[in-house]
C-alpha cells in the first residue's frame, strides 16, 4: 500500500509493463534455460527447459463482468513470462467446486503435462468455503502442480 502525506492509505500501484522490460524478461527466461544471444539455437545436447505453464481458471455469476480479473491474470502471468496454455471460465455462481465443469479440465490439464499450475485472481474464484479450497488445492497438487491465488480477497474488499 502508498500512503499519502495525508496519512490515508492507496491502493495497490498496478504494474506498469513496456515492450523493452518484456523483451528484458524474455532474454532473462531464455538465458536461464541455456539459449545465448547470437548462437544460434541449443546445441543438440542441452536438454531444453520448457516454460512455466498456466491456466488461468475465473468463476463467477452468468451476467458478471470477468474482464477485469481475466486481464489481471494475464498481465500477470506475463510479467512472469510464463506461457497461459488455457482460460478457463465457469459462469456458474456460487456453486460448489465439484459442481462445476471448468475446474476439472483446468486440473485435466495439469494432469496431462500441459499445464504446471492453476492460476487464478482471489481464493473465493475457487471457493469461499475453506474445506473446499483446500480439497481443489490437495487435488491440483496430486495430478502433479500446483494452485495460484494472486491475492487474497481482504486486499480486494478493501480489509486489508
Amino acid at each position: 500500500m502508498v500512503s499519502t502525506e495525508s496519512g490515508q492509505r492507496q491502493g495497490p500501484v498496478a504494474a506498469r509493463h513496456t515492450e523493452s522490460g518484456r523483451r528484458r524478461r524474455q532474454a532473462l527466461a531464455d538465458h536461464a534455460a541455456g539459449h545465448v544471444p547470437g548462437e544460434g539455437g541449443l546445441p543438440a545436447a542441452t536438454k531444453r527447459v520448457e516454460r512455466f505453464r498456466v491456466v488461468i481458471y475465473l468463476c463467477a455469476a452468468p451476467n458478471s463482468d470477468i474482464s477485469k480479473p481475466r486481464r489481471d491474470c494475464t498481465d500477470y502471468a506475463e510479467a512472469f513470462c510464463w506461457d497461459i496454455v488455457a482460460t478457463i471460465e465457469d459462469r456458474v455462481g456460487l456453486l460448489p467446486p465439484e459442481g462445476r465443469e471448468g475446474l476439472p479440465r483446468a486440473v485435466e490439464l495439469i494432469e496431462q503435462r500441459k499445464a504446471d499450475a492453476v492460476l487464478t485472481p482471489w481464493r473465493s474464484m475457487i471457493s469461499s468455503v475453506p474445506q473446499e479450497y483446500e480439497e481443489v488445492a490437495r487435488e491440483v497438487e496430486k495430478a502433479g502442480g500446483f494452485l495460484h491465488v494472486m491475492d487474497t480477497d481482504r486486499a480486494r474488499s478493501g480489509r486489508a
